[in-house]
This record gives C-alpha cells, structure tokens and sequence, in this order.
C-alpha cells in the first residue's frame, strides 16, 4: 500500500522543516572559535533571538507583505521594513545588555586565552544580526510574492476555464436547436408527399436526437459516432433532393477511433445545403471525411456555386461556421488548419478541415 501526504500537511511540514534546519544552524553558531566555551546566557539568547525571527518572517508574510505592498502602499512597506530591521537589533542589543552577554564573554575568553580582549569602546553594530535579520525580511517577502503570482496565476487559469466552457455551452446550444429545428421543418413538409418516408425520416431524427442527447453530453464523442451522425444527416436531406442534386459522402475505412468534439462537422454540411442546392439547375455536394494518420482528421465539402440564390434546404441561419470556428478555436487552439475557398477552379465553394486530435 502506498502511503501520501496529503496536500494540506504539506506546507506546514515544509515550514517545520526549514526552521528546524535553520534553528539549528543558528544555535550552533559561535562568534569566536577555539576551545572557548558559551555560557548558557549566550544560548538564551540565540533562541530568544530565533524565536523573534520567526515571528518577524511570518508578520512580514502575513500582514506588511499584504497590507502595503500588495495595496500598493510602496513607501509605507519600505518604512516597515525598516523599523522591523531597528526593531530586532535593539532587541538583540537589549538581551546582551540584560544578560550581560560582553562581561560573561571576557571573563570566558581570559579563562581560555589567558589574557583579556581587546577593549571595545562606543556602539558596536551587530552586523550577523542585520545580515540575518534582512535575510528572514528578503525570504519571507519573496516567498509571499511568489505565492500570490502562482494563486493569481491560478485564479486566471480557472476564471478563463469557466469561460470557455460557459462559451463553448452557448455554442453548441446556438447550433443544436438550429439542426432540429430546420429538420423538423423539413419532415413537416415531407409528410405532405410521401408517408413512408416520412416515418423513416422520423426514425432518422430520434436516433440523431439521442446522439446528441446522450451520446455527447460528457464530453467529447467518438469519431465513428460523428461519422455515423453526418451520414444520418446526408440521408436526411437526400430525402427532399431530386435527381438535380448529385451528393457524395466518402467516409475513412475503419481503424483508429479518436475522441473528437462532438457536432463540430455539422455546420459545414448545413452550409453546403444551404448555398450548393438550387431547385432549377443541376448541383451538387461532396463530403469527404479522411484520416491519413491516426490523431488526423481531415474533412472536405465542397459544392456548386449557384447563380441563383438557393433554396436553402438547410435552413441555416447563418451562424453555423462563424460559431464552428469559435468552437475550434476554443477545443483546438494550435491544432486545426481551416481553408475556405471561395471560388475555385470547379465553380464551387471548398472547405477543409485538418484537425490534430492527438
């Protein structure tokens, strides 16, 4: 069995950690070197002086870091930290005083040397206790710095996936009861010719409506199930095409089944229907869907150019590709190539689509 720490107990026992091995570090230090032995009031004071630090670090990290430097109070943070510096050296300064630190040491160094130390006179600057003291100030400010960068950093990356898949939602709701509803409109007027084919329409449409339902609601949806769902809706709109219209659909050869973005191919078939059908002249439309490695997907439709205006078969209601390119660009950023050509050398009107989903 595997034993973890969990997140929560970690921070704490990193703090433990790191003053443990810097209390240790400090208590053992001495000023001088040789056979020359501390009397207990010099520990008193390392520890009294190690518990001032701690508590320096953790105000400087809890309250002047957040409360002026982070409201932007700069002079007031600086001034702080100063009187912060002042503050723990006359502290220092007041223990050896109280605990007569200077005599015990000389009566200790001429028990050891044999002879007394150089006299000292006038204010002696503790320069180990500035060099630590503005160490604990640089550390804790640092670490408190760092930390707000990664949380804001952290906040923004959750903020902006909230908002993508609030958006991406809106999309998909924009174009699925866009399909539906255009369907629905084109079995109304097929139960008027034909009966039969009315009821198969039907059976098309609930099957169609479960894929998109059910089939997609978690997520990303299989690329033989999109597949399926585009020929679904080829079928369906061959319903109400005549032998004027010529629609081929080539599908990949079964193989390498990748996770795509579920009703992403579908705006570019509505838009073929809706400009590359005309009730008057001959038309046509070409889907193919390809897969030449196994994390490529390629899609190309392409269909006439028609002089006149169509009969707008689809019922698209325009915001089919710009929400389609919104989706790729949301799903896919980096991954997709999407050519439109507006005019190419067959009369017709081209997209293709080359998406990495691996």
């Amino acid at each position: 069995m595997t034993l973890t720490t969990p997140r929560r107990y970690l921070s704490p026992l990193i703090h433990v950690l790191v003053w443990g091995l810097f209390g240790l570090t400090f208590l053992l230090f001495q000023p001088l070197t040789g056979r020359l032995t501390m009397p207990p009031q010099f520990w008193l004071k390392q520890g009294l002086m190690f518990i001032v630090w701690v508590s320096v670090f953790y105000l400087t990290a809890r309250v002047t870091v957040p409360r002026l430097l982070f409201q932007g109070r700069n002079e007031w943070f600086v001034l702080a930290l100063f009187g912060t510096t002042v503050a723990v050296l006359l502290f220092s300064k007041f223990l050896e005083m109280t605990l007569d630190l200077p005599a015990l040491i000389d009566k200790a160094f001429m028990e050891v040397t044999g002879r007394p130390r150089l006299p000292r006179s006038g204010f002696r600057l503790d320069t180990m206790g500035l060099l630590t003291t503005l160490f604990v100030l640089g550390i804790s400010t640092s670490i408190t710095v760092v930390q707000k960068w990664q949380n804001d950093a952290r906040m923004r990356q959750t903020l902006e996936q909230q908002r993508v898949s609030s958006e991406l939602s809106v999309l998909k709701a924009q174009i699925n009861p866009h399909f539906f509803f255009n369907t629905l409109n084109n079995i109304y007027a097929l139960t008027l010719l034909d009966g039969e084919q009315a009821r198969e329409a039907i059976h098309r449409l609930s099957r169609m409506m479960r894929y998109v339902l059910y089939d997609t609601a978690s997520g990303p949806t299989l690329l033989s199930q999109e597949i399926a769902f585009v020929q679904d809706y080829i079928n369906l709109m061959q319903l109400r095409l005549d032998d004027r219209v010529t629609v081929t659909f080539e599908r990949p050869a079964p193989g390498h089944d990748v996770p795509v973005a579920p009703m992403l191919l579908l705006p570019f078939l509505e838009n073929a229907f809706k400009h590359g059908v005309a009730a008057t002249e001959a038309s046509r439309i070409f889907v193919a869907i390809r897969q030449p490695t196994p994390d490529v997907v390629e899609l190309e439709v392409r269909n006439s150019l028609l002089p006149l205006p169509s009969t707008d078969l689809a019922g698209s209601n325009g915001i089919g590709l710009a929400n389609t390119r919104r989706r790729l660009d949301l799903l896919y950023p980096g991954q997709f190539t999407l050519l439109v050509d507006n005019h190419t050398p067959a009369n017709e009107f081209r997209v293709h689509l080359t998406l990495n989903v691996g």
